[in-house]
């Protein structure tokens, strides 16, 4: 909303009646100093209550700040009333589950959240410290929760929070039991909270049950189960958490598994909010990982490791040959885990997203194994094939990756570096590593290239412009063939998919950030045997097919 076009005095008194209700007196003061700055801070206060956080398939995120269009407890008094009403009215039964990492505001959220639940007469167990995501989705199945709240931003900017929401095997059924809450459940979860009253009316009750330690040392426990007993577990691991609450956790399972306890960057080690070592906590960023490498080259680590803040991503990062050190994008690492999974036997459904590499599909059609493709997100993939076959392995390219669905039906960074580290272990004692791996899979299936542009925006109109672009003028050739298939995917989803013989492009605005995302793949064939010159080629491609796409989106 414009300030020009703002009328004052309507935002005025909609700020007055949010003060009369806001039950925290931090966000009342903050709020009251915006309207005090009046007319000069109109268009801060209209963009405040330019509407509600909308509750989605991804819960809710947004920026840490006084009013409805951003995370405080007051929005989170109103999404957990709202949550616990739409449980009773599904006539969901068993207690609320509640995680929360070590953003600001997260243990209160978390704790608020608790006594809405109680206050309703829904048992409510708060996990006993800031912790990662995948041990609250883990947490939802092994309690028997009927839901499971996780206060997390993930890898968002320090100012945001957010809300995840899991359910339960009685209303998520068999393949959602654990998992994030897919339509209609969002859509119902968000009518609910719109029917909320007045906040003050909101009753609250006990705190609730704070769950012990043991839940955490059985998900260690589990987790070290997905690995091999008797592998090899000579490899030495650099790691950071990101500021984030993955270390205890990770350091734990490691030393559990029989692994030497990876070494921590120390000023990284110990959760804080403010993230102060990077410029942005998500280790896809550039910068993000500069004191991992630095560790790994003082250390001579074998391998380097990093989780986003809320450990459900997993980032590896390998020496070359020339002595550098090079982050393994998430398709490498995805199609990596997939096919050590399937050297060892573990038969089941393979699944992706349609943004990630082809080459799983590839794999799964010469090794005679089911395969299943969804739309982006974890909530789609734990639901891969609606059941035909009973899931094994899922990952998407940003990071995530679900290695064992039985033990979290989520992403999971903590099993997936466990299994990333059996994987390299074993790789070492035949004196080979990962690249080597990933040099056989290109020889025998080709190189697929992929990479991905990526263009963060201030407006949003800029992705809508962009979307509508491509549309209405969609390109007819790419790299100099003609492209034979195009796929819109609306309505069900803001996607479109270009395709020539050889290349492939997915184009979407991000579900998470202001970013628009083009995601590029290149198939090169491997001639002679020569990997490194099929790559070369392939990269070449991949940049002309970058400056393509750019141009026909208007970036």
């Amino acid at each position: 909303m414009a300030a020009d076009t703002t009328d004052i005095d309507d935002i005025r008194e909609q700020a007055r009646r949010w003060l009369a209700d806001d039950p925290d007196p931090a966000s009342r003061d903050e709020l009251t100093a915006v309207l005090d700055g009046l007319p000069a801070s109109a268009p801060e206060l209209a963009d405040r209550f330019a509407g509600p956080l909308t509750f989605g398939t991804a819960g809710l995120r947004g920026p840490l700040r006084a009013g409805p269009n951003g995370m405080n407890l007051a929005v989170v008094t109103q999404a957990a009333a709202g949550l616990v009403g739409w449980l009773a009215a599904q006539g969901g039964s068993g207690p609320l589950v509640i995680g929360y990492d070590a953003r600001h505001g997260s243990k209160q959220f978390a704790e608020r959240t608790a006594q809405v639940a109680t206050g309703a007469g829904r048992p409510a167990l708060l996990l006993p410290r800031p912790l990662p995501t995948p041990v609250l989705a883990y947490a939802v199945r092994q309690l028997g929760g009927v839901a499971g709240v996780m206060v997390t931003a993930s890898h968002n900017p320090p100012q945001d929070n957010g809300y995840k929401v899991y359910l339960g095997a009685e209303l998520g059924g068999e393949l959602g039991a654990g998992a994030q809450i897919v339509p209609p459940a969002d859509a119902g979860i968000e009518a609910a909270i719109r029917s909320v009253g007045p906040l003050t009316e909101v009753p609250l009750g006990q705190p609730g049950q704070v769950l012990g330690d043991d839940l955490v040392a059985s998900y260690v426990e589990q987790a070290t189960a997905v690995i091999d007993p008797d592998g090899p577990r000579d490899l030495s691991v650099a790691y950071t958490p990101l500021h984030g609450v993955g270390a205890a956790v990770l350091t734990a399972a490691f030393a559990r598994a029989g692994f030497p306890v990876p070494g921590v960057v120390p000023d990284q080690a110990e959760p804080d909010p403010a993230f102060p070592t990077v410029s942005f906590p998500n280790p896809e960023e550039p910068g993000a990982v500069d004191r991992l490498i630095a560790l790994a080259d003082a250390t001579g680590a074998d391998l380097a490791i990093a989780n986003d803040p809320d450990a459900d991503r997993c980032a590896v990062v390998v020496r070359e040959e020339r002595g550098g050190w090079r982050m393994l994008r998430g398709d490498e690492v995805g199609v990596l885990l997939a096919d050590h999974l399937m050297r060892r036997g573990v038969t089941g459904l393979y699944a992706t997203t349609i943004v990630s590499s082809s080459l799983l599909r590839a794999m799964c059609a010469a090794r005679g194994l089911p395969y299943d493709e969804t739309l982006t997100g974890f909530k789609w993939i734990v639901r891969a094939g609606g059941g035909s076959a009973p899931l094994v392995f899922g990952y998407e390219e940003a990071l995530g990756y679900c290695v064992a669905p039985q033990h979290v039906r989520d992403k999971d960074g903590i099993t997936a570096a466990l299994t990333v580290a059996e994987l390299a272990a074993g790789l070492k004692t035949q004196g080979r590593t990962l690249t080597d791996r990933l040099d056989e899979l290109a020889a025998e299936f080709g190189v697929h290239h992929t990479d991905q542009l990526s263009a963060r925006v201030d407006d949003l109109r800029v992705i809508t412009d962009a979307m509508a672009r491509i549309r209405a003028d969609t390109p007819t050739t790419l790299l100099g063939q003609p492209v034979d298939s195009v796929r819109d995917l609306l309505p069900e989803a803001d996607v479109v998919i270009l395709r020539t013989g050889s290349a492939r492009v997915v184009i979407r605005p991000s579900g998470t950030e202001p970013k628009l995302k083009a995601y590029l793949e290149v198939v090169e064939p491997v001639t002679d045997g020569d990997v490194p010159a099929a790559r070369s080629r392939a990269a070449q491609a991949v940049a002309g097919l970058r400056a393509e796409v750019g141009a026909a989106l208007g970036l």
